[in-house]
């Protein structure tokens, strides 16, 4: 995530899916925006839609409003303007810049890691998604990746994971085929769903305590953000650790 995307029309969708998986679980989600630094590029600038109510509005019409006066108040966009308001219920956050060095993204883990025990759901907002062998960890520009290693580390510590992922150019289906198998095998217990945007999806794995929730999450999103926002099919759950597959 940088911050000159904050408020643009993937924002606006990525903000109304978690606040339709709060409000179909009651979830305590701690927000990791996994910043990078500005790049200067214009392609988070659409934020057109926010002078087109009549067709963007409806989705969710408290945030639509919230967004459109943060960023008509405040010319300079950052993670700050939705820290400040309650646009995202029951949710706490994580700033912190991440760090392309291997010793300083491990302290950037480390104190992340502390906060995730105490919520239900932990939302991962990386530049591209998961890690990738073009991007080693601790190389140049690895910041924009999520890492196996920190995936791991965080379910083990106890919550649910939302994570943010751009399609690359490849075929969209075997793609997320491809990393919902790499993130059951990854996760023990793990039921993964799917909801894609246009340009991006959301892998959203819950623990065995919250597998329950998972038709009442996928029909409220799909209530909410029809067309917007589709959701693929609840995989099988993996094993659980120490399981016979």
């Amino acid at each position: 995530m940088k911050n000159q995307y904050v408020g643009d029309v993937n924002d606006y969708r990525k903000y109304g899916l978690i606040r339709a998986i709060h409000s179909a679980s009651g979830f305590r989600i701690l927000v990791a925006w996994m910043l990078t630094r500005d790049d200067g590029r214009t392609d988070g600038q659409t934020t057109g839609y926010l002078d087109q109510p009549d067709r963007w509005e409806g989705f969710d019409p408290v945030l639509f409003n919230a967004l459109r006066a943060a960023l008509r108040q405040n010319p300079r966009r950052h993670v700050g303007l939705i820290e400040q308001t309650d646009v995202l219920p029951n949710a706490e956050y994580f700033s912190a810049i991440v760090p392309d060095a291997a010793c300083e993204r491990d302290e950037w883990l480390k104190a992340l890691a502390q906060r995730a025990p105490s919520c239900d759901l932990v939302f991962l907002d990386p530049d591209n998604g998961l890690e990738v062998k073009s991007r080693p960890y601790g190389r140049k520009d690895s910041s924009k990746f999520l890492f196996w290693r920190e995936a791991i580390a965080l379910w083990s510590s106890g919550p649910s994971l939302l994570i943010y992922q751009h399609f690359p150019r490849v075929n969209r289906i075997d793609y997320i085929r491809r990393r919902t198998d790499e993130l059951r095998h990854a996760l023990p217990g793990s039921l993964i769903a799917t909801f894609s945007t246009s340009r991006v999806t959301f892998f959203l794995a819950l623990q065995p305590k919250h597998h329950a929730l998972r038709f009442r999450i996928a029909a409220t999103v799909e209530g909410r953000w029809t067309g917007q926002i589709q959701h693929g099919r609840i995989e099988r759950v993996s094993p659980a650790k120490g399981s016979v597959p």
